[in-house]
This record gives C-alpha cells, sequence and structure tokens, in this order.
C-alpha cells in the first residue's frame, strides 16, 4: 500500500508543479519528413505575419492533435512553444506563461536541445516585456549555446537587436539589423528583413538621422506590402508620418496618415478582432479544460486504488501544503533573485560606460600629445637645422655662444618631446619588444662609446664591466635595451660629478637556449634619500624641487626605463643612500642565437664616402624643411630636386634618374608611404628614405613594408642625415670593399 501512495504522490506532485510553474518559435527541422505537420506550422506562420491570428490558432489546433495522434513529443512540445508566440504577439501573457509552462512539463521527459533553446527564448522576450533587458540578453546567450538552428539564431538575432535599441547601444543594433537585411532564412526571411528596416528607422530616427531613417522605413512599408505584413503596413506608414511631418514634409505625412487610415479601416474591423477573441478563447478553453480532465482522471486513477484512510489524506494533504509552501517560497525568491540580477546588470552598464568614457578620454589625451609632439618636431626640424648650418658658416666668436645655447636648447626640447611621446606608446600598448639578432657587448659599448662627452663635462668617468662568459650572439630588442641604458647612464651623469660610473653585465644563468643576464648601474653621485625613492619612477618626478632646478631634465627617464622593462617582464630595482651613490639592477632573459654568422668587423664613417657628384630627389612639403635640407646637401656636394606633394615625387621619379630619394611621409594629398608604394612598381632598386617627424600612429615597420630602405627621425643630427645617405647609396660598393 505504501508503495502505491508513493506511485500515486509523485504523479500528484507532478501535476501541481505543471499546474504552479507560471513562466513558448518556428518547429525545428525534424519535422521535414512529416509533411502534414510541417504543413501546419508553415501555415500558422503565414497566418501570423498576416496579423490573421485567428486562422494561425486553427492550425496549431490541428497540429497539436495530429502530434498526440503520433505520440510524438517533440511535435507537441514544439506546437505549445508556437501557441505561446501566438499569444504573446496579442499581449496576453497569462495565456502565453500557460503553454509555455505545458512545454516545460514535457522538457523535463525527453532531451531535446533545440526545444530548450526555443523554451530559453520564450523566457527572454517574456523578460524583455517586462523591462529586465540584462537578464533577456543572458538568456539569448544561453539560447545560442543550446541549438545552431538557422531561424532560430535570425530571431535570437533580431531580439538582441530590439533590446540593443531599447538600451541606446546603437552599433551593436545596427550589426544585428545589417545582418537581418540579407538574411537566407529558410521560413521567414523577407519578415526578418522587414523587422531589420524597422528597427533601423527607429534607431536612426532616435539619433536624428532622419533621411536614413526614412530610407529604412519606406523599404519596410514596401515589403511589408508584396507581402501582407498588416501589422508592419500600420507601424512603417506611422513611423514615415511622423518622420515626413518632423522634417517638414507636411504633403507626404498628411497622404500617409490619410492612407494609414484606410488600412486600419480595412484591417482592424470589430468583427475581426471579435472574431480572434472568440477563437483563442476557445482553443484555450479547450486546452485547460483538456489539462483538468487529466488532472481529473489521475486523481480518480488515485481514489480508486488507494486506500481511503485518514492517514493517507493527511499526509498527502500535508505533502501538498508543503509543495505549495515551497512554489511560493521559490516564486518570491525567484522575483528577488530576477529584481537583484536586473539591478547588478544596471550597475554593470553603468560601470562601462564608465569603462568606455575612460578609454575615451586616455585616447583623447594620446592623440593629443602624439599630435602636439608631431606638430612640434616640424618647426624644431628648422630651429636645429639652421642652427647647425650657422655653426658650421664661421660665426663670430660672440655670436657662436649664443647658437650653442641655441642648439643646447633645441636639443633639450627635442630629447623632452621623444620622452613624451615613448610614454604615450607605452601607455597605449602600441610597443611591443622585437626578437631579432644582435651582440649585447657592442650595444652597451655603444652606449657607453656615446656618452663619453657628457660624461667629460662632469669630470667622469664611465667603466663597463662585461663577463665574457654571456654569449656573443642573442635574440632580443637591441634598440629598447640601448634606450634602457641611455636613460640609466644619462641618469647616473648627470648627478654625478669628478666620480664614476660602472656599468656592470653579468651572466646570472644560462639553461638550454636561454640565459638571465644581471645588469646594474652604478654612479657614486649624490645619491637618492629613502622617501624620495618611493617616487623616484614616477613620471615628472625627480626628488626635489631643488633638483629639478640644480640638475634639469624632465623626469621621464626612469619612467621609460620602468616602462620598457615591464615589455620583458622584468623590474628596476634601486639601492641609494645620500651623498653615497646609487644602484639600479635588474635582470634580463635572452634567447641564445647559437648559428649566427661572425660579425664583419667593417663599418665606414661618413668621412669614407665621397658624395660629391650625388643627384638625390628631396619630397617635402614644408618650404623651410626644403632649404636646410637642400643647404645640408649641398655642404657635401649633393645636387637637389624638389617634390613639394606625393604626386610630384611619382612624376619626377618616373622622369629622372636620382641616386636616392629622401621621402618626408605626412604630406598633404598622398602620404609618403603610398608614394613609395607607387614608385616601387616601376623602379625597385632605387635607395629611398624616410625623413619624418614620426607621431604615435606610425610604424616603421610599416614604412618598411612600403618599400623605405632606412627611417630617418626629424629633427636628426647631421652625421646621421649622412650616414643613411652613404649607406643606402653606396651599400654596393662597400660590400665589394668587404
Amino acid at each position: 500500500m505504501l508503495e502505491h501512495l508513493h506511485k500515486n504522490t509523485i504523479a500528484i506532485v507532478s501535476l501541481l508543479i505543471m499546474l504552479l510553474s507560471a513562466s513558448g518559435i518556428m518547429a525545428q527541422n525534424s519535422f521535414d519528413q512529416k509533411d502534414s505537420l510541417q504543413y501546419y506550422y508553415q501555415q500558422s506562420l503565414t497566418y501570423r505575419h498576416q496579423d490573421k491570428i485567428s486562422l494561425a490558432m486553427e492550425v496549431l489546433e490541428k497540429a497539436a492533435k495530429l502530434a498526440e495522434r503520433n505520440e510524438d513529443l517533440k511535435a507537441l512540445l514544439d506546437t505549445y512553444h508556437k501557441f505561446a508566440l501566438l499569444y504573446l504577439e496579442i499581449d496576453d501573457r497569462e495565456t502565453t506563461l500557460f503553454y509555455w509552462d505545458r512545454a516545460g512539463v514535457l522538457l523535463k521527459d525527453i532531451e531535446y536541445p533545440y526545444g530548450e533553446a526555443v523554451h530559453q527564448f520564450i523566457d527572454a522576450s517574456l523578460l524583455y516585456r517586462s523591462g529586465n533587458n540584462f537578464q533577456a540578453l543572458n538568456e539569448l546567450e544561453e539560447a545560442k549555446k543550446l541549438n545552431n538552428d538557422k531561424n532560430l539564431l535570425n530571431n535570437i538575432l533580431l531580439a538582441e537587436a530590439n533590446i540593443f535599441l531599447n538600451i541606446e547601444k546603437f552599433d551593436e543594433a545596427t550589426i544585428n539589423y545589417n545582418a537581418l537585411l540579407v538574411n537566407s532564412d529558410e521560413y521567414e526571411r523577407t519578415y526578418l528583413a522587414t523587422m531589420a528596416n524597422l528597427g533601423l528607422a527607429t534607431l536612426y530616427d532616435k539619433q536624428e538621422k532622419f533621411d536614413e531613417g526614412i530610407k529604412h522605413g519606406e523599404s519596410a512599408l514596401e515589403l511589408a506590402q508584396k507581402n501582407n505584413f498588416f501589422r508592419e503596413i500600420v507601424t512603417a506608414s506611422n513611423f514615415l508620418a511622423s518622420t515626413y511631418e518632423k522634417i517638414g514634409d507636411y504633403q507626404k505625412s498628411l497622404a500617409l496618415s490619410n492612407n494609414l487610415k484606410k488600412i486600419k479601416d480595412s484591417i482592424f474591423t470589430l468583427e475581426k478582432v471579435k472574431l480572434e477573441a472568440k477563437t483563442a478563447e476557445k482553443i484555450k478553453f479547450q486546452q485547460q479544460s483538456k489539462t483538468i480532465n487529466e488532472l481529473q482522471a489521475e486523481n480518480e486513477e488515485l481514489s480508486a486504488s488507494a486506500n481511503r484512510s485518514d492517514i493517507i489524506s493527511i499526509l498527502t494533504s500535508a505533502f501538498l501544503v508543503i509543495i505549495s509552501i515551497l512554489s511560493i517560497s521559490l516564486f518570491r525568491n525567484n522575483q528577488i533573485k530576477l529584481k537583484t540580477n536586473d539591478l547588478l546588470q544596471t550597475k554593470n552598464a553603468e560601470l562601462e560606460q564608465a569603462r568606455d568614457a575612460a578609454v575615451s578620454a586616455m585616447e583623447a589625451k594620446s592623440n593629443f600629445l602624439s599630435t602636439v609632439t608631431h606638430e612640434l618636431r616640424t618647426p624644431l626640424y628648422a630651429v636645429t637645422g639652421l642652427t647647425h648650418l650657422l655653426l658650421d658658416e664661421n660665426p663670430a666668436e660672440h655670436q657662436k655662444e649664443h647658437l650653442k645655447s641655441l642648439k643646447f636648447s633645441g636639443d633639450y626640447l627635442l630629447n623632452f618631446i621623444n620622452d613624451i611621446l615613448q610614454i604615450n606608446k607605452i601607455d597605449a600598448d602600441k610597443l611591443e619588444p622585437l626578437n631579432i639578432e644582435f651582440k649585447l657587448k657592442k650595444v652597451l659599448t655603444d652606449v657607453v662609446d656615446s656618452l663619453q662627452q657628457n660624461a667629460k663635462e662632469n669630470n667622469t668617468k664611465v667603466v663597463l664591466d662585461y663577463d665574457n662568459a654571456i654569449p656573443l650572439n642573442l635574440l632580443g630588442d637591441p634598440l629598447k635595451i640601448s634606450q634602457i641604458f641611455i636613460n640609466l647612464v644619462g641618469n647616473a651623469l648627470k648627478f654625478t660629478k669628478d666620480g664614476q660610473v660602472d656599468v656592470i653585465a653579468k651572466l646570472k644563468n644560462k639553461e638550454d637556449d636561454t640565459i638571465t643576464v644581471h645588469f646594474e648601474v652604478i654612479d657614486n653621485g649624490i645619491g637618492i634619500s629613502e622617501q624620495q625613492q618611493q617616487n623616484i619612477f614616477d613620471s615628472f618626478e625627480q626628488g626635489s624641487i631643488q633638483i629639478n632646478r640644480e640638475y634639469g631634465g624632465t623626469g621621464l627617464g626612469l619612467t621609460i626605463v620602468k616602462s620598457l622593462l615591464g615589455l620583458f617582464d622584468s623590474k628596476i630595482h634601486l639601492k641609494s643612500k645620500l651623498g653615497e651613490g646609487s644602484t639600479f639592477f635588474f635582470d634580463l632573459n635572452l634567447k641564445v642565437e647559437e648559428t649566427s654568422l661572425d660579425e664583419i668587423p667593417f663599418e665606414m664613417t661618413v668621412e669614407d664616402f665621397e658624395f660629391a657628384g650625388l643627384h638625390v630627389l628631396v619630397v617635402e612639403d614644408n618650404k623651410i624643411n626644403q632649404v636646410i635640407t637642400k643647404k645640408m646637401l649641398a655642404k657635401k656636394e649633393i645636387t637637389c630636386d624638389i617634390a613639394n606633394n606625393g604626386n610630384e615625387a611619382i612624376d619626377a621619379a618616373k622622369n629622372n634618374e636620382y641616386a636616392c630619394i629622401l621621402m618626408d611621409i605626412h604630406m598633404p594629398g598622398i602620404s609618403g608611404t603610398e608614394a613609395t608604394i607607387q614608385i616601387r612598381k616601376f623602379n625597385p632598386d632605387i635607395p629611398i628614405i624616410a625623413l619624418t617627424a614620426i607621431s604615435m600612429e606610425d610604424s616603421l615597420d610599416e614604412f618598411y613594408e612600403a618599400g623605405c630602405n632606412a627611417v630617418v627621425t626629424k629633427p636628426f643630427k647631421p652625421e646621421v642625415f649622412y650616414q643613411k645617405i652613404g649607406e643606402n647609396v653606396f651599400k654596393t660598393n662597400v660590400g665589394n670593399k668587404v
């Protein structure tokens, strides 16, 4: 008897849950082989889009009866979902939930991913209509994971677009709507395109782009009229009448309004509304009566088979009461959860907006600094270039002092601009370490040699202590390593007088093809207090105002070192005492290149090149820069032609022969990069050297890919300028001499 009671109790619980659960899209293609069912579904869909709701309901009722006769649970579940969507179309939420719940009960007994996906789609539609936008998006995302039916995915795409439009995420909405304009859906191609046009029309109207809105509104109206989508005809006509009125085209607005009145009179008749309501109530009553009859049959079976004892009645009643209480509790908890989740989604959206605003502000700052630094380099080129030329023209002694001061100020300003550009490139993640072959000892030696003049001015020695156990050929980024040591050694020299700066490189560890090198830069200068060490690596920090006034500088050198080392996953460390000097140290992991060729110990200097008689093309749009470049070339007896823009450069290169082309990158019209690409089509061999004030957006790789042989950044040092010309013009001769 107890076993029989257990079975009957489970039956009661199942029926009770089916009634208490309070929370239905196109049929799965698995019915293709059942022509009658597929026919009913297609007919229902057609009637639904044409706003013939009563006919759609009658066809679905036939489909439900056929599914029951065939004992096809999946088909019956799909039919319930279609009923739910149909009632959702006429805003009957209660009946929508009734059919959605019946489908949910069937889903518990069968494995049907498509049915589960549609079930979540309908749940998302209900959430959206209740104002829970972000929860609806989450449900749609889950539905996509369950099944990849094309028609279902297209309807999810439309639902997402409508939600994005509602929360004013216009970019995301536009992407979805545009995808639906060209959809190839087997069942609803024109309907989805109509709805996408209506969505885009509303979107552009919100953005006050009325011409675009009217274009999509007209497209929607045309599609709706061709396919008898009556609701969409009314919606599109309403939209167009209102929009034409906004832009002052009252004649078209009036014509649409009059036409709209005729359409409404012909479509939304009182008899049609009564018929739809009667059909809906009839089918709803039949389904609910059927459910009640099933419950009664279960109860009768329970009563007939069970012993009518007081114990069973009490247990059953108690169990039902407990289930009811639990259901109410679960319902309330679910409501609280829904509100809490929606609040969290709202807050997350606010945080995303704040993050986007911060990113936009950072990008605006970076773009501003990039533009400013780039624009400063052009006049600075004139300052440094003219200063160099004047110093070379044997000025009077009293003029030399002023010119040297001007040159010093120009160099200082250039270094400052370069530091700012470097920091912003790192902050904007526009720098990535290279992985090319280089010789570490040569990099460090070059840095030390280049700073010897600075050291002499302070009566200071710079000593390189290099561990010869370090492999000769390594893989890494020699340019950034050089920048790190130029800043560290330059910083040490600035604060050290009558002393010594040691640059140390020691092999710390070697494992397979990877080594760890320990570096130190030690000085016996003024030192740094413990308090100042806390922020010494921050931008524009030099310890104190007094230090800044006495020693000068931008306070960016150590910030750049810290940022560059971050690219190598390394950290800079500091030990220092006031009056005793400072030690900066860090480790770098580098790859060993075992297969490299031996270094060719031959380098030509500027003095080795015979420039006299060379004829080159200078491509430059700035008149002052043209004069300066021309004079610098003349000092080496090099003649030149001038091209004011990229188009002139292409024509000159076609019609003349030049030893090389000096190409500015940033010019009005076509850029130097594009001009280089065009020249390479008919002259792949001529050396092209880019002379440009590089900005944050520029990439050296882009210049080389376009066909440039070398890049010299403005303002440049004359010796670098001449060296690059010599290397690229005479490189064949250099190779022969070697």
